[in-house]
């Protein structure tokens, strides 16, 4: 009979046992479910809600039981439906009837939402970890290339000179955003639903507050419907990673396009490539094309968890435990790809010399041109016509700019001096975006020391968190 049979004249159909069945994928809250379950048989004791003695063979139960699922000897049945049912029958057999009284004062519904918050807190600081470690490897590259000239594109098109490392400082940035999303989340994940029973509470005096202490919540639900209901932490989560995976998603389209011969600006590690199983000469950047991939795969998630919940009335409904399998996946998947990032870009090489000559064969210096006029006190929109007029006449001519005479420059403008060679030069266009946030080789290291004191909040961060679970797991 099921745990929870007592008012069923029939067994469930196997069927339905297959089909409403989660033990096959929400085996993963084992370990979160134990540690929920310690903590709330230490609250019954704690209010004199079962005898301490009980409540000592219950926790000596779980450990038993925990220690048997981490060594693969416990089976987990479908006929059982989840990994809550799971344990709390593995227990009884374990130590007997008395481990039917841990369900006293709590749900199912309040049981899985705490696993879930636990789960999560913990999936949150390791994917931190995995993204400090992304940063850093981008931050290395960007100090070792402070002198490589890459073109910038706008378009795809090439439009003005940037430094390499300007380029990798613009995605730390981008994944110091997925970092602070991360950690302000904290605080909406980080509190406790354990207690509010099925939809209502319960008629026994119980302590939340002593079970949200205890397992490092910042405090607990207020509002009991709300606490077993919410999957608001979920969709947050999946959203930021949706963010992650965007970011992820453009630096790997660069790496595939920056790749290729017709940009040879970068090639990646072998060890992170693959080959053709017809064409010998192939060297594919899979690994970035399938991180490029799976963002689709986060994308849906996030779609299919607001469509579960948009018409959901309170309080729990059967179709939430369609709340774990993107949650699990996402995590995975991101934890898969940004593991692979930071050593896929510590090895790969920066092409700087076939940098340099792209943006020397390009007009990506014509701003500067107008510019250089606009100095001569000539009006920017009358500076930008005489430009494009020059522009014109190289690429008629088969030219760039630089290489165009005095004589020819001053055919469309006599305010143009020999000293216009320095202005076009790749490193002085670059360096003469000299601003904050600029591509200027000393803003660049500004932004290189930001990003070093960004690194280390993030670190003490992690590290304080980090902490906080391995507490609860050792505990």
């Amino acid at each position: 009979m099921k745990l929870w049979g007592g008012r069923f004249t029939k067994p469930t159909n196997e069927l339905v046992d297959e089909y409403t069945a989660s033990i096959s994928f929400d085996q993963k809250l084992a370990v979160y479910d134990i540690q929920g379950s310690l903590a709330h048989v230490e609250m019954l004791k704690e209010c004199s809600i079962i005898p301490e003695k009980d409540a000592v063979t219950i926790a000596n139960g779980l450990h038993s039981v925990a220690e048997k699922i981490k060594n693969g000897e416990a089976v987990m049945s479908e006929e059982n439906e989840d990994i809550h049912m799971n344990i709390e029958k593995l227990l009884i057999e374990e130590i007997g009837p008395v481990g039917g009284k841990l369900h006293t004062g709590r749900s199912r519904n309040d049981q899985v939402a705490l696993d879930m918050r636990l789960y999560l807190r913990a999936a949150l600081v390791e994917i931190s970890q995995l993204l400090l470690d992304v940063q850093k490897a981008l931050h290395k590259q960007a100090r070792e290339n402070l002198d490589t000239v890459l073109p910038g594109y706008t378009h795809l098109q090439r439009a003005q000179p940037v430094l390499f490392a300007h380029h990798m400082m613009a995605y730390v940035f981008m994944f110091q955003r997925d970092m602070e999303r991360i950690s302000d989340s904290w605080k909406r994940v980080n509190q406790s639903p354990l207690g509010a029973g099925a939809l209502a509470g319960t008629t026994f005096p119980i302590d939340r507050q002593y079970v949200a202490e205890k397992l490092h919540f910042d405090g607990i639900c207020e509002n009991s419907l709300d606490a077993v209901s919410d999957r608001d932490f979920v969709v947050e989560f999946l959203s930021n990673a949706s963010l992650i995976s965007v970011h992820l998603s453009r630096l790997c389209e660069e790496f595939v396009q920056w790749s290729s011969a017709e940009f040879n600006f970068i090639e990646l590690d072998d060890a992170f490539c693959t080959g053709s199983s017809m064409m010998p000469q192939k060297k594919n950047p899979d690994v970035a094309e399938l991180v490029r991939g799976k963002t689709g795969r986060v994308y849906g998630h996030l779609m299919g968890m607001l469509t579960t919940l948009k018409g959901l009335p309170l309080a729990y409904n059967k179709d939430m435990q369609e709340d774990k399998e993107g949650m699990f996946d996402t995590v995975d998947t991101l934890k898969g790809a940004l593991g692979l990032f930071a050593p896929m870009i510590e090895t790969m090489d920066v092409k700087k010399d076939n940098m340099y000559q792209a943006v020397a064969k390009d007009y990506s210096n014509a701003t500067d041109l107008a510019d250089y006029l606009v100095g001569k006190d000539m009006p920017f929109r009358e500076s930008h016509a005489v430009v494009g007029q020059v522009v014109l006449h190289c690429i008629n001519h088969n030219k760039y700019l630089m290489d165009l005479s005095v004589e020819e420059f001053q055919q469309f403008s006599p305010l143009i001096g020999r000293d216009i060679y320095d202005f076009l030069a790749p490193e002085a266009v670059v360096n003469a975006r000299n601003v904050a946030g600029g591509t200027a080789k000393n803003r660049v290291e500004e932004q290189l020391a930001v990003a070093r004191q960004l690194f280390q909040i993030n670190m003490e961060w992690i590290e304080q968190h980090k902490q906080l679970i391995e507490n609860d797991e050792n505990a």
